[in-house]
């Protein structure tokens, strides 16, 4: 009777099956669908008569096979066409079944049965054998095979599960997997003083052994940018030691590395170099740390050989890379005075089509951008043949609905950040790339690319935008919230009060502490303000006259275990408790000292002064943090000298409860404190947030594309 109930269930899940096979759920292709109703409804039967025939076995056992199978069924239908699980492997599933029980009557051991078998087949039939024949001598091989197979096929989860069971008999052959799939986390695993990092330091293979080899090394940070030159054996160790003691040698070899690892990357070859995104975060590393610091802070030196002494030695390819691997906080006059004219200046033949393709068009668009904000564009194109010009441009604007890495919109934002300034200095280049846009947004339409259309439509948009007699609302076009200005209540609390947070960094050179200084003054002793400096970690401003506005400032602390880190992490845990939210946020410091900022920023910033670069990543990371953020940022190193002005003028409107108009704030910085001379030019590198169309298109992209 019990047997009978069995059949009974078995019979159920059948009937389940067939209904799915008449809902056409089971497979589109009718020769597939046959297949696998054959295997289920009469193959199954089969399985069924088999065990009832059989002699050899007694009713437990009888039971034991039965049950097995309604779970076999079960798991098929839980499993049905999800990833590794496809319909069509029924067939192979109740055939395997069948080996299985046969050998598990004989009390052998299955497990060649499920190392031989697909990962789909075996995960089933090791799902269902273990509720009843875990006695099976091949119970244990097969659970470990099952681990193998689901690993080979899923290698991004190999070495966290070898760190569980890092004596596996196939953990060697994995590890290999994992080399292929992702060096850096093997390099990270290599590293550690454990049973897996011994597997890994101690494996056959000389890849890995080479891999090992870094990771232990003190060096291991400066060898792994040149990991797949290493492992191809185009470099050895020994030529690395001869040049990382030197940073000027050292970058010049990362550069040389990164030409060729691009000149890889493109037809015939198409091969997409190991660690290219190490390499070139260790070569951006080295420009800012060791080449542009030194020549920003010699700013004031007026005889150049001095000041740009250290850009000696760099070929033309080296200073390009310097430029657009230092965006981020290069000055204007180290890129104006020094690197872009020493360019041309060691160069054979001075052509800057034949500077871009000596390294293969690698951040052209970056270059090209960098050139029109520092107004060095028409001297760019003016260095080669016009009509080498005009193409060089058009690569400019099209291609961008492919990107170079995935969802990447850092060639679209260098576009669009660009476009304002050719407008003011080059209306017939601009109507050139307006129309290109046109062209481009007309392809994509014909091809039905949504993330091209989307693209071409907002540079279209913003490009229109740019000439102000066409009067165009960006906000409206484009679906986004204003960009012209905050309201006043959209910067209050539910109590009505405008809360404030500013980040400031302790520097052994004192550039922060001095900058507290600076902005402290701002309150001192001024009426209308209230200054509390008890807490040994921030400070507290609050306005004893118009409109409640809370300031809350982390107080610069230099020294070990990063002082700022921890009072900047008590203040945010303090305003947190009691429901203090800050929708206007600035940073003050070294650019070095932003990414900080970024990883803190609340999502409920509505205006944030970065003070410095606001490139693509940072403008990025500030939007996906706060999407509804309004960002003023700058071309180049933030100053006190206009910071400042921009922090009161937006706290003078506060505290009078008047909603922020970033033109007219802006009109009348430029009037009364930025007119002319230095401060002029240094005001003109800060983008008000409507002029901020890296920003824009961010935000405009991400509204368009439902993200």
């Amino acid at each position: 009777m019990e047997r009978e109930l069995w059949h009974g269930n078995i019979d159920k899940q059948q009937k389940k099956i067939n209904q799915l096979n008449n809902q056409g759920k089971i497979a589109a292709d009718t020769t597939i669908s046959l297949h696998v109703m054959d295997a289920l409804t009469r193959g199954v039967d089969e399985l069924q008569n088999q065990i009832e025939l059989d002699s050899t076995i007694n009713n437990n056992s009888k039971i034991k096979y039965l049950r097995s199978i309604d779970f076999l069924l079960q798991g098929y239908l839980a499993n049905l066409n999800r990833r590794d699980f496809p319909a069509s492997l029924a067939p192979a599933l109740i055939k395997a079944f069948d080996q299985c029980m046969t050998l598990d009557k004989q009390r052998k051991s299955f497990a060649h049965v499920i190392d031989a078998s697909h990962y789909g087949v075996a995960k089933i039939l090791v799902d269902a054998l273990s509720k009843y024949l875990n006695d099976n001598p091949g119970m244990g091989g097969s659970r470990l095979t099952l681990k193998r197979k689901y690993l080979t096929m899923h290698p991004d989860q190999i070495m966290p599960e070898l760190a569980k069971n890092p004596n596996a008999y196939f953990a060697d052959s994995l590890i290999k997997v994992a080399l292929s799939y992702d060096v850096a986390r093997v390099y990270d695993y290599a590293q550690a003083n454990n049973a897996l990092g011994d597997r890994i330091r101690h494996h056959s293979d000389s890849a890995v052994q080479l891999v090992a080899r870094i990771a232990t090394s003190k060096s291991g940070q400066l060898y792994f940018p040149f990991l797949d030159n290493l492992m191809r054996g185009k470099i050895s160790l020994q030529s690395i030691d001869s040049v990382k003691g030197n940073d000027l040698s050292y970058f010049k070899l990362l550069v040389k590395t990164r030409i060729e690892y691009v000149q890889r990357s493109l037809p015939p070859y198409n091969d997409t170099a190991n660690q290219m995104q190490a390499l070139t975060e260790m070569m951006a590393r080295k420009a800012r740390e060791y080449f542009i610091r030194e020549i920003n802070a010699l700013h004031s030196v007026s005889n150049p050989n001095v000041r740009f002494r250290r850009l000696d030695g760099l070929t033309a390819q080296e200073l390009y890379y310097l430029a657009v691997l230092g965006e981020d906080e290069i000055y204007t006059s180290s890129y104006v005075n020094g690197v872009y004219p020493r360019i041309f200046q060691r160069m054979a033949n001075p052509r800057s089509d034949s500077l871009i393709m000596s390294v293969h068009g690698d951040y052209f668009r970056k270059f090209i951008k960098m050139a029109a904000g520092y107004n060095e564009l028409d001297d760019f194109l003016n260095r080669m043949d016009k009509q080498n010009a005009e193409t060089m441009m058009k690569a400019f604007v099209i291609g961008l609905e492919k990107p170079r890495k995935t969802n990447d919109l850092e060639d679209a934002v260098d576009v669009a950040d660009s476009y304002s300034s050719i407008m003011d200095k080059n209306k017939e280049l601009a109507a050139f790339i307006l129309n290109e846009v046109n062209v481009s947004y007309t392809k994509n339409v014909q091809e039905n690319n949504k993330r091209g259309q989307v693209i071409y439509n907002l540079l279209r948009i913003l490009f229109e935008s740019a000439d102000t007699t066409k009067k165009v609302d960006l906000s409206a076009l484009l679906g986004i919230p204003s960009i012209y200005g905050k309201d006043y209540s959209n910067l209050t609390d539910d109590s009505g009060r405008v809360v404030q947070q500013v980040f400031f960094y302790g520097d052994e050179d004192k550039d922060g502490q001095n900058s507290y200084i600076n902005f402290m003054a701002m309150f001192r002793g001024r009426p209308g303000w209230r200054i509390d400096e008890r807490r040994p970690e921030w400070v507290t401003i609050t306005s004893t006259k118009g409109k409640p506005v809370y300031i809350f400032a982390n107080k610069p602390l230099y020294g070990e275990d990063d002082p700022d880190d921890k009072a900047q992490n008590k203040l945010i845990e303090y305003l947190q408790q009691r429901n203090l939210t800050p929708t206007v946020v600035v940073h003050r410091g070294h650019s070095y000292h932003l990414q900080t900022t970024l990883h803190k920023l609340p999502a409920s910033a509505r205006i944030v002064v970065l003070g410095s670069c606001g490139g693509y990543n940072n403008l990025n990371e500030v939007l996906t943090a706060c999407p509804d953020a309004h960002i003023i940022s700058s071309k180049q190193v933030g100053t006190k000298t206009v910071n400042e002005p921009i922090i009161q003028a937006i706290n003078d409107r506060l505290l009078m409860g008047k909603d922020i108009d970033w033109i007219s704030m802006w009109r009348e910085l430029k009037t009364r404190k930025f007119a002319t001379g230095d401060a002029k030019e240094k005001f003109d590198d800060y983008i008000p947030p409507y002029k901020n169309l890296g920003a824009i298109f961010i935000k405009a992209y991400r509204k368009a594309m439902g993200e």
